[in-house]
């Protein structure tokens, strides 16, 4: 049998102490936590940083390898600093040398990075070693040049690797959720499918129970299957809570692809054994022909400014949209006929469908329309240019030609706020391997005292 504890889905979202506490006195052969995804958008794999601020995390850090000591069990943590590029992993590596230093506390630390030479992989692409995943961009050579960081998922085998080095603290870049729970059981000899299952469930900690916030869980794997254990005071652990989770960032509720082949839940059973834990067993893992690691890109998309104007008029906030329509067209119109280049003019009605746009049919509108205008254009200046040329549109545009010229409201003087480089997703593929390692790098140091 083997245990793995899983704090919380991501390091710097918090969890409860208490039930990490009970979770080390459950003794587990290894802490496990997710650092990072996509969720966030693309700025954080654009630019190699962390979405969690630097003390947040160090705090929290700190604690896991508190609790690390206690439980004598190695730490290990994949997608480190939110996005897995090189940079980021080499923030938290900082981090850990920091917290290590401060303490006088001797460690072996292995590091195991995800990014990938650009040049390389466009090279790479035109061998045909890059394939498209089902709805991917076209892309070519060029694209990959684009990126400013690219990065490959890594699977349960680079973590092994890293695990095998014997260290205390393993940091590793970008890898899937899955992966940095089902690699330890794997190792041992644990059933292939519900290794994999189970580290499904645990990506988020507690979220696949009744008590998500709790964060704390314990899985046990063993030869037949796995049992899921909620170590929040009030957590429970459901057949269903725990089923539901492979529809959780899944476009299939029964089939999950990772480096090396597939997870297939089909004949999964789930059994409550009371009314916390539930039993899983059934899975299947069916190897694939080819090894292949996804691949993530992010490259600039161009410079952003933003103006933010709210509206209350009564007539206004009823006709929003075709106000918003017609200054779209008119300012489009004015800012190519008077500085040209290439440019795009957004509007988004905060309060109306700001978030889904046309696929919102049911959006009632309120007494307060926040209207906010999105520039994107290819430099810095031509951005920040048409947004003082949208200025007087958001302040005064009337809803019909020859009517009183209306006045809304700008909250912050001036209303023009650049957001600087802003960075696009580029990459849906995957990249064929020989030797599974042979995309990462692996090294081990000692830090400390």
């Amino acid at each position: 049998m083997t245990k793995v504890l899983i704090p919380s889905g991501a390091l710097g979202l918090g969890y409860d102490r208490d039930a990490l506490a009970r979770g080390i006195e459950h003794q587990p052969d290894i802490i496990a936590i997710d650092g990072g995804s996509t969720d966030s958008g693309p700025h954080y794999l654009g630019t190699g940083t962390s979405k969690y601020s630097r003390s947040s995390t160090k705090a929290e850090w700190a604690e896991l390898i508190d609790a690390r000591a206690k439980a004598g069990v190695p730490l290990l943590i994949g997608t480190a600093g939110t996005c897995g590029s090189d940079d980021a992993v080499d923030w938290l590596v900082d981090i850990t040398r920091e917290i290590a230093s401060e303490r006088g506390e001797r460690l072996t630390m292995a590091v195991l990075k995800s990014g990938q030479d650009k040049v390389l992989m466009a090279a790479a692409f035109d061998c045909g070693r890059i394939t498209p995943l089902p709805a991917a961009p076209k892309v070519n050579a060029d694209t990959f040049l684009s990126c400013s960081n690219i990065v490959a998922l890594a699977g349960v085998e680079q973590i092994q690797a890293a695990l095998d080095t014997g260290a205390d603290i393993v940091i590793a870049g970008r890898a899937t959720d899955t992966a940095v729970i089902a690699a330890l059981p794997l190792k041992h000899g644990c059933h292939a499918g519900a290794a994999w299952h189970g580290a499904k469930v645990g990506e988020c900690g507690a979220l696949a129970t009744t008590n998500p916030n709790s964060g704390t869980i314990l899985i046990a794997f063993d030869d037949q299957g796995f049992t899921i254990t909620p170590m929040g005071k009030d957590a429970h652990a459901t057949p269903q809570t725990v089923s539901a989770h492979m529809l959780y960032e899944n476009s299939d509720p029964y089939i999950l692809y990772e480096p090396g082949g597939h997870l297939d839940v089909t004949g999964a059973t789930y059994t409550a054994l009371n009314d916390r834990n539930v039993r899983v067993q059934g899975s299947k893992w069916v190897p694939s022909d080819r090894y292949t690691v996804k691949l993530e890109g992010a490259r600039p998309a161009g410079y952003q400014t933003i103006s933010l104007a709210l509206i209350r008029d009564p007539r206004y906030v009823e006709n929003i949209h075709t106000w918003r329509d017609d200054i779209i067209t008119k300012c489009t119109a004015k800012a190519e006929d008077r500085i040209g280049g290439h440019f795009t003019i957004e509007i988004r009605l905060i309060g109306v469908d700001a978030t889904l746009g046309p696929l919102d049919a049911h959006s009632n509108v309120g007494s307060e329309v926040g209207v906010l205008g999105i520039i994107t254009a290819e430099t810095e200046g031509l951005s920040r240019e048409v947004a003082k040329i949208l200025n007087p549109y958001l302040l005064h545009h009337p809803l019909f030609e020859n009517e009183e010229m209306p006045t809304f409201a700008f909250p912050f003087s001036p209303p023009e706020l650049p957001r600087g480089v802003v960075h696009e997703f580029c990459l849906h593929h995957v990249l064929e391997l020989e030797h599974p390692m042979d995309a990462f790098r692996l090294t081990t140091e000692e830090i400390g005292a």
